[in-house]
This record gives C-alpha cells, structure tokens and sequence, in this order.
C-alpha cells in the first residue's frame, strides 16, 4: 500500500516542523495584514467624545454585572437587524471602547442605539423590576444599584489608564474625574457646569436615578445606557447610504 505524504511528514521531524512554521505564518498573515489598512477601514468621526468619568464608571458596571453576556452592542448590517435597532453599528463608534462589548448573543435587545430611546425614569424602573415594564422579560433586577453609592475616588486612575490606551483624555479631565462625575449625576451643584465645559454642551446631565442626595451605581449605569450610540453622529451622517443585505434573523 503507498504510503500518505503525510505519514511520511510526520516521521521527519525538521520538515514537519517547517510545515508547522508555515502552516501559523499563513494564519498570522491573515490575521495581521488587515491592520496595515485600518485606516481606510475605520470612518472619520471628529464630533466623536470619550465618555465621561460617570459614563465610563456606569460602563465599568455594565461589565462587572455580565450585561455583554445577554445583550450585544453589535447591529449587523442584515436588513432585520437594521429595521429593529437603527443603521448598523460602524468601527469608529467604538474607538474608544477597552475592551470592546459587541456581544454575540442576544437574551435581550441589541443595545447600540439604546442610548435617549427611553427615558432616564423608565431605565431605573426597568433595571430595578424588569417585569414592571416587561412583563415578559426574564432579566434579572438590580435594584441594588440605586442604594449603592458610587466609588468615584479612582475614576481618575482609570481615565489615566485609558489614555495610556490612545483615549485622549487630557490632564483636565483626569484632575477633574471625580468632580466631574458628581456633577454629572447633580444638575443643580456647582460641577455641573465643568462636566459640560470639558466633556460638551451634548453631554447629558441629569439626576438620573432621581436623586441629588448622593451618586450611586444606578446613576452611573442609566448615564452609560443614555450615551449608547451617541458619542458620535458618524451613523446619521452615513443613513443616506444604508444597503442592508436581505434576510437574515433579529436578535
């Protein structure tokens, strides 16, 4: 019986060792090559903004509970995806995003374009008791997050972190993560105004769980949810030329 080329690969060491060697060098070179191009992949957005320190704090949350696990921040380009969630999510809209949450499956709704579709009451009452506003929902509550108080004595750190990453938070920002955060969540104290000033006259401020007595977890997360989708205008500048594919199944 003739003998497979392979077998008689496998007993030479120093050529079966080569084929290996080139074998991962094809797989690298697929891998990398794409990144030699990623700027004439990735769009312009420069009306694109970092998050501000509530928003990261609130996202930093949306990872520590598992939210990524049931929701996806990923609208693909099929045209059921497109019809229910909005124009498909672009590279740029996460420049910003370390690590990256597009998610992969959908217990819940997609969330890319969730951010000023509900109202910030209407996100409190939705994480505190899902089923009083989806009655169908199996998620779970966290109600928890309205009595937690935020830790926001780091924020800075983690904004000096991310510009290490290619974020260009600016010494301001940092110095000021804390107070900005604070701010942020109490419209009427004196660091309101600063978050604007730095962050943009856009940026939400707002007594997102309805309390100004303090800032808790709930704040930071509904400040996180409300800016899904709207750090940059990059999609509605792009919603003339939407192509979607035909088919395909919604989330």
């Amino acid at each position: 019986m003739r003998e497979l080329f392979h077998r008689k690969l496998e007993r030479t060491a120093i050529g079966f060792v080569l084929m290996v060697i080139l074998a991962a060098s094809v797989g690298g070179f697929v891998e990398i090559a794409p990144l030699f191009t990623i700027h004439q992949t990735v769009e312009d957005a420069p009306d694109m903004r970092v998050y501000t320190p509530l928003e990261l704090a609130g996202r930093n949350i949306y990872e520590r509970e598992g939210c990524y696990a049931c929701h996806s921040q990923m609208i693909r380009t099929l045209r059921d995806d497109v019809e229910r969630y909005g124009h498909y999510s672009l590279a740029v809209e996460s420049k910003y995003d370390h690590p990256m949450l597009w998610g992969s499956k959908r217990t819940g709704p997609d969330l890319a374009r969730v951010g000023e579709k509900y109202s910030d009451f209407w996100h409190v009452a939705h994480l505190s008791n899902p089923r009083d506003v989806v009655p169908e929902s199996n998620m779970p509550a966290y109600a928890f997050l309205a009595r937690t108080r935020l830790k926001m004595d780091d924020l800075g750190e983690h904004l000096r972190v991310l510009r290490e990453l290619g974020v260009p938070y600016t010494d301001d920002m940092i110095a000021n993560a804390a107070r900005d955060a604070y701010g942020q969540a109490t419209p009427d104290s004196d660091f309101a105004s600063g978050v604007t000033e730095r962050y943009g006259d856009a940026t939400d401020v707002s007594a997102f769980d309805g309390v100004t007595s303090e800032v808790t977890e709930m704040d930071a997360l509904v400040a996180y949810l409300q800016v899904l989708g709207r750090l940059t205008n990059a999609a509605s500048r792009d919603e003339a030329g939407i192509t979607p594919q035909v088919g395909g199944t919604g989330g």
